[in-house]
């Protein structure tokens, strides 16, 4: 499970066309996290990494800067979260997290992307269930007896725990993101995580055809140009 989450790592952008697509996506991402849960890092925790996340990823200050502004203000979009669920080219199962502002359009525009490329979009939970919902730390030790004992004495139910190459990684359910990662932070004095996010996990991965693999690239790269889909989920090998 350790190297799972590697499937679905955003591709980040060499042109300025698509880095605006990744600030823009951010910036959505943190002005809704900052109107739900407020606008202090220090006590809303999903923004807190969601910020760290954006700077790893090289997004500009000052885009930061806006989105907590503009929630700060009460005003600007009201964005809901929509999954789309569904078989996507070779039979793989598929996972499209969107913050849409018009559910109609998202729908539309989401199925497009199914139906050029050979593949059928689902109803709810036709899939869902053949995923973890899973919080995910990553980040340099090998301490793995330290990390655990610390999760065990903050009652965190660990799902796995594994070190390899001087990095632990952490999996704990959704529910439990703020007290697992305050459990390994008073832990390891300093600590940075590498990867610091919530994700769906497949149960189990699955290769495609050659022929189907080509279909599948097509389908993420038309996914990823969407600018309300957030994450993409898989179970492609």
């Amino acid at each position: 499970m350790g190297r799972a989450y590697q499937n679905r790592k955003e591709s980040m952008a060499k042109t300025s066309d698509a880095k605006a697509k990744v600030y823009s996506k951010y910036g959505r991402v943190i002005y809704v996290c900052a109107k739900e849960g407020g606008t202090d890092p220090e006590g809303n925790l999903t923004l807190r990494g969601l910020i760290e996340r954006a700077k790893k990823d090289q997004v500009p200050t000052h885009v930061i800067e806006k989105a907590i502004k503009k929630a700060e203000g009460g005003g600007g979009e009201d964005f809901s979260v929509a999954r789309y669920e569904g078989y996507g080219p070779g039979g793989c199962m598929v996972i499209v997290d969107c913050l849409s502002d018009n559910d109609n359009r998202t729908f539309g525009d989401v199925r497009l992307c199914f139906t050029k490329t050979k593949a059928k979009i689902g109803t709810e939970g036709s899939v869902l269930h053949m995923f973890d919902h899973l919080a995910i730390f990553v980040f340099k030790s090998d301490d793995e007896e330290k990390a655990l004992d610390a999760l065990m004495m903050a009652d965190v139910d660990v799902s796995d725990i594994e070190c390899e190459d001087g990095k632990i990684t952490v999996f704990a359910p959704d529910n439990e993101y703020s007290k697992a990662k305050h459990a390994l932070a008073d832990a390891f004095e300093g600590i940075e995580f590498e990867v610091d996010e919530i994700q769906f996990i497949p149960k189990s991965s699955a290769p495609i055809s050659a022929d189907s693999m080509e279909m599948f690239d097509k389908f993420l790269e038309m996914l990823n140009d969407l600018d309300d889909v957030q994450n993409i989920y898989h179970n492609v090998e």
